[in-house]
């Protein structure tokens, strides 16, 4: 009978310290290739029954209050068709860049023929335009109601009456290269100071000059839902250096209808008139609701317009 022995450097011992060691390094390579994973990848795996992948990435421009209204609705409509969304804030330079590189699978707030032209004229070959959801959008420099001045061109003489600022927003966004290159030097504001920092800064700065009764003249933009929370007017721009309305695109990574031949085609139909937009940009941002309440109360806003959600996903 032959004598069962254990070799040599192979005792039970280290057979299980080893397996140990080899458990811990696959961990920890798992861990690493999940670390390395594209933005793009959400951990959704296979096909849903419609040919769509199941797992979309949509980037959302910080300060977009309409993006925010507009990602979230569909973050809510495809997750009830079975998909996972996952929802990514970035600011608008990065946000094209992964859109073109596929990381990102759509956009929803592409500002067209002038807000980010300048993005599309340098991405746009690798980019597939779903097209125009609203077509009421324009960019404004805004004031109080109580504010004498009507026009852009009166600013300058009444400039110390807005403590020579104008109150910008986001210095990335397309609306701040358009007021400092076309607006400033058309109407000869260069004596005024363009402050930039981000959009929450510039209406809560608004909101604070409004409660103290003061004069303040803010970059803003239609669709928003600044205009049905605050007694605000637009100055007219009688040198269209503002630029004429423009319309807000879906704009997706170039394979988007190969990916998500059904959603892109859902995306493709998408159609939001401003009012109706104003009454979800109210219910989340301008609620002072956290971020993770947001998708509850997308999903109750969706229960009080049943008939309009359904429609964006029903055959047309």
């Amino acid at each position: 009978m032959k004598r069962n022995h254990t070799p040599r450097n192979h005792t039970p011992r280290t057979r299980t310290k080893r397996t140990l060691v080899a458990v811990a390094l696959a961990a920890a390579t798992a861990l690493g290739l999940s670390a390395c994973m594209p933005p793009g990848y959400y951990g959704a795996t296979g096909t849903l029954d419609n040919g769509d992948q199941k797992s979309m990435h949509v980037v959302v421009f910080n300060g977009w209050d309409e993006d925010t209204a507009a990602s979230y609705l569909w973050k809510y409509v495809l997750e009830q068709k079975g998909y996972d969304v996952q929802l990514t804030n970035s600011d608008v330079a990065p946000a094209y860049t992964g859109l073109a590189s596929g990381d990102y699978d759509v956009v929803f707030d592409t500002w067209l023929p002038n807000t980010h032209k300048e993005y599309m004229d340098t991405y746009g070959k690798d980019l597939t335009d779903l097209g125009a959801w609203n077509e009421q959008a324009s960019l404004e420099l805004a004031v109080p109601e109580y504010s004498d001045i009507d026009s852009i061109d009166e600013l300058k003489a009444h400039a110390s009456d807005f403590g020579n600022k104008i109150i910008g927003i986001e210095p990335a966004a397309g609306e701040t290269k358009v007021v400092s290159e076309q607006v400033i030097p058309q109407y000869g504001l260069d004596g005024m100071d363009f402050v930039t920092s981000s959009t929450p800064a510039m209406l809560a700065d608004l909101k604070a000059s409004i409660a103290k009764k003061e004069d303040v003249v803010v970059t803003l933009w239609r669709p928003h839902w600044a205009y049905d929370a605050f007694p605000i007017k637009d100055l007219e721009d009688p040198k269209g250096a503002l630029g004429k309305n423009e319309e807000i695109h879906t704009i997706a990574k170039k394979s988007i209808e190969d990916d998500f031949p059904t959603a892109s085609k859902w995306m493709s139909d998408f159609s939001m008139d401003s009012d109706t937009l104003y009454s979800l940009e109210n219910a989340l941002v301008n609620s002072g609701a956290k971020t993770s309440e947001y998708p509850a109360i997308t999903a109750k806003w969706a229960s009080e317009h049943q008939d309009y959600v359904d429609s964006l996903t029903s055959s047309k």
